[in-house]
């Protein structure tokens, strides 16, 4: 994990893609030191509200030192950021988290699901993952048909796409398509909904496939402060001795083996 540190940013653009969902990339340093899975905390300007808001990287342009944050209105702090205009200044905490293990599926048949607002954090993996040349399949579950990111997602990959209401692709989720499709896996990646990630960590262990999920959902404030994210863990921290870890800092991507969800 890379060192965290408070950042000035410029946004570049900003732009609402779905109902709530807002797109936006804001030029930093911190774009040159960033993983797929990892994460930052942006600062309201409000200062009533002293802690920042993690938001997962959807993309990085390095190149260009920027990062892309794809997010949903969720409270007041992110009902600012939907505010927010190109050439603003914004202040940025990170980069956070562990991120996901791309090493380790290198060479391997990997499926990304990403699942509702876990959408995003799959483009940036997904770049990564063909960039090494990787067999990439890629599994969206979303409510209807505003497919937020479904072209960006289709540049690096075999995107299947599951709808609650069968209104695009299968009707279901992210795991009716592996079954209606038949799609085989060495390592699944996922972020998403917490049912849907028990529902991935118990097919994995069925068919005896490596699943890293994301528990970002999660996350409250970010850094480690509120404690509001612990979840429980099959090995002992070793520091408090218990079978429990912070998902901001020790995650938010494990190894679905290791934790109990």
């Amino acid at each position: 994990m890379s060192g965290k540190k408070k950042e000035k940013g410029v946004v570049l653009s900003q732009k609402m893609i779905a109902p709530d969902i807002y797109d936006m990339w804001i030029s930093t340093s911190l774009a040159m030191e960033a993983l797929p899975g990892q994460f930052v905390g942006v600062y309201p300007h409000n200062e009533s509200k002293l802690l920042p808001r993690p938001i997962s990287i959807c993309e990085v342009d390095d190149k260009k030192n920027a990062l892309r944050l794809v997010y949903r209105i969720a409270g007041e702090g992110t009902k600012e950021f939907a505010s927010w205009q190109p050439g603003q200044e914004v202040f940025l905490l990170g980069v956070l988290g562990n991120g996901f293990p791309v090493k380790e599926a290198e060479g391997k048949k990997v499926v990304l699901m990403g699942g509702g607002i876990g959408i995003p954090p799959m483009l940036q993996l997904a770049k990564a993952l063909s960039k090494a040349e990787t067999n990439v399949t890629i599994v969206s579950g979303y409510r209807d048909a505003q497919l937020f990111l479904k072209e960006d997602l289709e540049r690096y990959g075999k995107l299947y796409i599951a709808t609650e209401d069968g209104s695009v692709g299968t009707k279901g989720n992210v795991l009716t398509v592996m079954e209606k499709e038949q799609i085989k896996a060495d390592v699944i990646m996922a972020c998403g909904p917490m049912p849907m990630l028990r529902a991935i960590k118990n097919y994995a262990e069925e068919h005896e496939i490596i699943a890293y999920i994301s528990l970002e959902e999660r996350m409250a404030c970010g850094v480690g402060a509120c404690l509001g994210c612990v979840c429980k863990t099959t090995h002992k921290d070793t520091h408090s001795h218990v079978n429990n870890a912070r998902i901001c800092t020790d995650g938010p991507v494990f190894d679905a083996r290791e934790v109990e969800i």
